[in-house]
């Protein structure tokens, strides 16, 4: 595609999500818009995008808001937690200077759980949140959903430069390696996931 395609295209994904309420910093807009373009179910759901100076256990975090578990489904809204830099290993990486391709992808899983979280009961997400903070089972099967959910709605390449970052770069420590391993789908386990619904495409 052409510099002045992608120029339009992102000029109406742009216009498309105004009336969504999104709130994007600036320094990754791009990248949150091109996610945000792969879950049209998405469009309308209140979804805020937060640096934090550092989050403790990880370097992207998608919640609902507390206090909106007591109101509908329909107006629930979401943050996406971003921690400012990370250290893996002996580096340290500013999160907005990834390269676009990580940084959709790992949006792109991110809004793989507030899809995710979208359908849930309130009772089910409190549910949700127990399980996810003492089961490392319920991590997994909750992890592997969001990834679904990215090579699903099209974002398998931008999944696979997240992964193939995590799992290759230079000084990253082979423990956070092997959490990846351990609880997400692997680069292999992706490319078979999009060639099925590719063929299911064309059926």
């Amino acid at each position: 595609m052409i510099p002045l395609c992608k120029n339009l295209l992102y000029i109406t994904l742009t216009m498309q999500l105004l009336n969504a309420q999104h709130t994007i910093p600036k320094s990754i807009e791009k990248e949150a818009l091109l996610a945000l373009s792969h879950y049209p179910e998405l469009t309308s759901t209140t979804i805020a995008f937060q640096f934090k100076k550092k989050l403790r256990t990880s370097i992207m975090k998608a919640q609902p808001v507390f206090k909106d578990l007591l109101r509908s489904k329909r107006k629930r809204r979401y943050r996406i937690l971003i921690s400012e830099r990370f250290q893996l290993g002996d580096s340290l990486y500013e999160t907005k200077n990834l390269s676009s391709e990580i940084l959709v992808g790992w949006l792109g899983h991110e809004l793989g759980h507030v899809l995710d979280y979208k359908n849930r009961s309130s009772l089910n997400l409190l549910g949700f949140g127990l399980g996810y903070t003492f089961s490392g089972s319920f991590i997994k099967k909750a992890e592997r959903t969001a990834d679904s959910f990215a090579v699903s709605h099209g974002l398998s390449k931008q999944i696979l430069a997240a992964k193939n970052f995590i799992l290759t770069e230079a000084g990253i420590a082979e423990k956070y390696r092997n959490r990846i391993k351990r609880l997400y789908l692997s680069p292999d386990e992706i490319m078979i996931m999009a060639q099925e619904f590719a063929d299911k495409a064309k059926d």
